[in-house]
């Protein structure tokens, strides 16, 4: 992901200054800031393993302009990254699943009897990375995919498999498949389609941590990725800026209307039809899992930046606020599908925008 450094500096200057008030009850201005921002401090968050390309950028940028500030992402899973928020441990979550009802009770008592909101601040594709010599490209379809990660499907050259994919020499090669080992949004996203549109080929529950058999655990997206890429005739699921980071191919899906490739611009048409459930400034999302448009890329995630609306400590809200105002910024946000993220567009980023604001 490449950033136009100028840009960076000019939006962060901008939403940094606005809140600079605020900031100057916990943080004095520093002549030290960049572009004299006036925000000082630490931030610790942690979650999405998805959204870490994404974020490690953003923090880069983000620090440059305000080289007082410093802040700490750890991408240890959307389930350990909603445990940390709750206990107090961190100022913001990432996690490609909304809260739930139990962790929206917890989260409240976090944030002071506040509310906690979820964000969407980072759109993706899950992608199905393989790794089959001699083979370039793949289609699947949920029962495919369903009969591959419940250890249905045992061979690559399966009659299920080669009958999506007429012309390609399919080996007769056991199918290594890998899976998150760690509480993962990603999983629960992979596994919601999967139930969605595969429900009697995919009989185990959903949700963050897989429960399936077989197959091989990996930590993180990047754990995964990288499993795939040293093992012959593997195949694990992961978002897609990882693919892309490690040069691996990524099989194209049949929902219905059609094989669709795994890309930003697919994934975005699925995206862009999600619908918001939650209230007031909490924007989770209704994702369409059974979209059958030959254009639009179905298995997508949303990663959620989790905040406090109120109850943060004066400092962290300052801070969490400005950086939230840079990550939704039109820079921010334009970065994104270079990587192989999709942006947050049209009126649900103003809507993303507005909840960024109501932070206190």
């Amino acid at each position: 992901m490449k950033f136009t450094r100028s840009a960076v500096a000019a939006v962060a200057i901008a939403s940094t200054l606005a809140l600079s008030a605020c900031a100057s009850e916990s943080a004095s201005p520093s002549a030290s800031g960049s572009a004299g921002s006036g925000l000082t401090g630490s931030l610790k968050a942690s979650g999405s393993s998805a959204q870490k390309n994404a974020m490690q950028e953003w923090i880069n940028a983000f620090q440059t302009t305000n080289s007082g500030v410093t802040i700490d992402y750890q991408a240890n899973g959307s389930g350990a990254g909603i445990q940390d928020f709750n206990n107090s441990q961190t100022s913001f979550a990432g996690s490609d699943s909304a809260l739930k009802p139990e962790e929206a009770t917890a989260a409240s008592t976090r944030c002071a009897g506040g509310t906690a909101i979820n964000i969407p601040m980072v759109g993706g594709a899950i992608a199905l990375a393989f790794n089959v010599a001699g083979v370039d490209s793949l289609t699947l379809n949920p029962k495919t995919a369903a009969g591959i990660f419940s250890g249905a499907i045992t061979k690559w050259n399966d009659p299920a498999i080669a009958a999506l994919n007429a012309g390609v020499t399919l080996p007769a090669a056991t199918i290594a498949q890998f899976h998150r080992s760690d509480s993962s949004g990603t999983t629960d996203n992979f596994t919601k389609w999967l139930l969605a549109t595969a429900p009697d080929a995919f009989a185990f529950a959903g949700g963050k941590d897989w429960v399936a058999p077989g197959g091989q655990g990996a930590k993180g997206s990047d754990g995964v990725a990288a499993g795939v890429s040293s093992t012959p005739n593997s195949i694990g699921y992961m978002e897609l800026s990882f693919v892309m980071s490690k040069g691996l191919k990524a099989a194209s899906i049949d929902n219905g209307g059609g094989a669709v490739e795994a890309t930003s611009d697919n994934a975005a048409k699925t995206i862009a039809a999600a619908t918001v459930k939650g209230t007031g400034n909490d924007l989770a999302l209704n994702i369409d899992r059974k979209i059958a448009d030959g254009s639009a890329y179905p298995v997508v995630l949303v990663t959620y930046e989790i905040t406090c609306e109120t109850g943060l400590a004066a400092a962290d809200s300052a801070l969490v606020k400005a950086f939230l105002t840079y990550t939704a910024s039109d820079a921010a946000q334009g970065a994104l599908a270079a990587s192989g993220y999709v942006p947050i567009t049209g009126d649900l980023l103003t809507k993303v925008r507005a909840a960024i604001a109501a932070i206190a």
